[in-house]
Parts: C-alpha cells; sequence; structure tokens
C-alpha cells in the first residue's frame, strides 16, 4: 500500500502551533473584510501586497485553501523577504496534500467496497478460481466500472498529492533560505521533500536539523526519516511512493 509522509509534525522546538499560526494568517489585518471587497481591491491594487494577504487570510478563514494558496503566491511575489508569508504558504499547501491524501484513501476504499465478495473469491489455483478471475467469467460489469472509477480518482489524487507536496518544498526551501537556523524549518522541508521523492533535499535537511539541535526532543525521529530518506535514495525512482 502507497504510505503518504504528511506534513504537519513541526519539531519540538516550535510544533505545531507555528503552522497553525502560518495555515490562519496569524500576521494578516483583514479585520474581517469580505472575500468580495478585498477581490475588488487586489483587482484595482494588484500591487498592493496587503491587500493580496488579507485576501489569502479571508479565503483561509472559509477553507478554500486553494484560493489561499493562490493569493499566497502572489503576496510572496511581491514580498519574496518575508519568511512569514513562506511559512503560510508552505502550511496551505499541507492543507492540500492532507485533503488530497484523503481523496486517495476514500477512492481505495470505494474500489474496495465495490465488489465485497472478492474477498472470499476461491483460491485462483482453483477451477472455480480460475472461472471467477476470468474477465469474461463471473464478474460483475457494475463492480467492473465502480473500480475502473475508484483507480481513476486514486491516481488524479496521488498526482495532485505529489504536486502540493513539491510546492510545499520549493516553499520551504525559500523560507529555509531566509531562515536557516530554524529547525523547524528543517523537519518540515525534509519531510516534504522526502514526500516529493526529491531524497537529496530530504537528507540535507534532516542533518541540517541534527547538526542544528541535537538533542531536540525530534533527533531520535529525524535520524530514522534520515535512515529512510537514504534508503529510498538508493532505490531511485521506485522509491518515490514508498514515503
Amino acid at each position: 500500500m502507497l504510505g503518504f509522509v504528511l506534513l504537519g509534525v513541526g519539531s519540538g522546538s516550535n510544533g505545531l502551533s507555528d503552522i497553525f499560526q502560518s495555515a490562519f494568517g496569524s500576521g494578516s489585518s483583514s479585520g474581517g473584510a469580505s472575500i468580495g471587497s478585498l477581490q475588488k481591491k487586489v483587482d484595482k491594487e494588484p500591487q498592493n501586497a496587503t491587500a493580496w494577504r488579507d485576501l489569502a487570510t479571508a479565503y483561509e478563514q472559509k477553507q478554500r485553501t486553494q484560493e489561499a494558496v493562490s493569493a499566497l503566491q502572489r503576496y510572496t511575489a511581491l514580498k519574496p523577504k518575508d519568511d512569514t508569508g513562506f511559512s503560510e504558504l508552505a502550511a496551505q499547501y499541507g492543507i492540500l496534500s492532507r485533503t488530497y491524501a484523503t481523496d486517495y484513501q476514500n477512492a481505495q476504499l470505494e474500489g474496495a467496497t465495490a465488489s465485497p465478495y472478492a474477498a472470499f473469491a476461491p483460491p485462483a489455483t482453483t477451477v472455480i478460481g480460475k472461472i471467477f478471475g476470468d474477465p469474461k467469467g463471473l464478474q460483475d460489469p457494475i463492480a467492473n466500472v465502480i473500480q475502473q472509477q475508484a483507480s481513476t480518482k486514486q491516481q488524479t489524487a496521488f498526482t495532485n498529492y505529489q504536486s502540493a507536496q513539491k510546492n510545499a518544498e520549493a516553499a520551504y526551501k525559500k523560507l529555509a533560505g531566509l531562515t536557516p537556523d530554524d529547525v523547524s524549518v528543517q523537519y518540515q522541508l525534509g519531510q516534504s521533500a522526502q514526500s516529493a521523492g526529491d531524497y537529496k533535499t530530504a537528507i540535507a535537511a534532516y542533518q541540517r536539523f541534527l547538526k542544528l539541535s541535537p538533542s531536540d526532543v525530534d533527533a531520535p525521529r529525524v535520524k530514522q526519516l534520515l535512515v529512510q530518506a537514504k534508503a529510498q535514495a538508493g532505490l531511485g525512482a521506485s522509491g518515490a511512493a514508498s514515503g
């Protein structure tokens, strides 16, 4: 089964509070303004970074994550030195990745329940088992269609998941460049890179974490992830899905 290395487990030095603060735009000052009014403002003033940040916060409060990401992309483009903007953007990509992971699991369950009797099928080596496994034999056409649809949903969800993780990795790379001594950022960069299949970056991030904070409460976990990332790097592309 495909495993997901999900974002959202910060290091002991900062932890989840940083992520949740970023996810809901703690640094913004939208003051409850409506999305409509904020959208009109950025349309009128596209170079107004504060307006884009406020719009992102408004979207986050409505749990419209993809739109929040778009607004934060514009904000960070205007404010490339603002580490809080990249932290918030990375957190939103983390939310997207968790959503896609859930979509994948739901599609997997949908496919499994489409043909529940398959679990009780006779061994494939028996006569009845061979008939049961024959595409032209004892097959439920409706269940087959549902399984094919579920398979498509799984592939789409996994593709979206990987894309979100790669984007999160890019945001954490920017953030790490702005805050090179923040062990929480190194932890999160390592996780996003590992999930995206970029094991070289993941290894470097975990090693940086351990160098900065060898006695951190999460150091044992990071050492485990480092060993795993090194093993996956040896597997090449085939290891990308084992995260």
